[in-house]
């Protein structure tokens, strides 16, 4: 697989994102325990070294996992984690209190069994740009990092003025913003990013959990596509994902061994230049 740097680490560009792997809504235990662990396992086998992961997927629920599956781990898998968020009793998403901030970074440290993670991404659950408590966000995170908690900070849910914002006041490791053939509205996040070298994660790249499910892997470009290379569509969607730029690294989820092993072959998928004007040109 192609590389790409990632802080410290030089990660292949398609890596494995662990909300899958909990409960449906990445809420409670998974359906099927060993086939979690068989999932994660595989991933590694077959190159994964980047896994992105948060506490509160279940809560508590993946980042258990990934330390089941994997300890002691590779020395050169990245583990990233995210904050910012927190569950109630019903699966709901809320926001979590700045004071809580610098414990959950270090709940995730004790629940993978790691003195430091690679990166952790500060989750934004609004997106009006950035504020005072986005700065408060932002020296949490400093703090962290500069005491050797993190090797790097990353940004979630932004916006291209909350990248700059953050960018005078420390290095940004990563961006992880939803993104996908229906929905381009981080495009202008993506092109920062790119033009300043920062690794661009995107998720929602098959679906979004808050729209149709088949939003992108329906659109017809899509399935003519997956038809004309004999492939799946969602291997299409994925492998468009990936070719829009080089500091992209995608990060499906998923809780089967085959589709882990379809996700990880889409990056021998080459476009012909009618069937990418196609998919360029599709929209919501």
């Amino acid at each position: 697989m192609q590389s790409f740097p990632l802080g410290r680490f030089s990660v292949s560009r398609i890596g494995f994102g662990a909300i899958q792997l909990p409960g449906p809504g990445a809420f409670g235990p998974p359906r099927d325990r060993d086939a979690a662990l068989a999932v994660l396992r595989r991933a590694v086998e077959l190159g994964v070294n980047h896994i992105d992961t948060a506490q509160f997927y279940g809560p508590d629920v993946s980042n258990e996992l990934i330390r089941e599956a994997l300890h002691p781990y590779p020395a050169d898998l990245a583990l990233v984690s995210k904050i910012g968020a927190q569950r109630d009793d019903a699966g709901g998403w809320l926001p979590l209190d700045l004071a809580d901030y610098r414990k959950d970074i270090e709940a995730n440290l004790h629940a993978l069994d790691v003195d430091q993670l690679a990166a952790v991404n500060l989750r934004l659950m609004g997106n009006d740009g950035p504020d005072e408590r986005f700065d408060e966000q932002l020296s949490i995170m400093i703090a962290a990092r500069d005491e050797g908690l993190i090797g790097g900070i990353g940004l979630s849910n932004i916006t291209r003025e909350h990248l700059l914002h953050a960018l005078q006041r420390t290095e940004i490791a990563c961006v992880q913003n939803a993104f996908s053939l229906v929905d381009r509205a981080a495009a202008p996040v993506l092109q920062e990013c790119a033009a300043r070298g920062i690794p661009f994660v995107p998720f929602f790249s098959i679906r979004s959990p808050f729209a149709p499910p088949d939003q992108v892997v329906g659109q017809e470009a899509v399935r003519r596509a997956a038809e004309r290379l004999g492939r799946t569509p969602a291997q299409i969607a994925l492998a468009w994902t990936l070719s829009v730029a080089p500091n992209v690294l995608i990060i499906p989820g998923t809780s089967s061994v085959e589709h882990l092993e379809e996700n990880l072959a889409v990056d021998s998928i080459e476009f012909d230049d009618e069937t990418r004007e196609r998919l360029d040109a599709v929209a919501t």
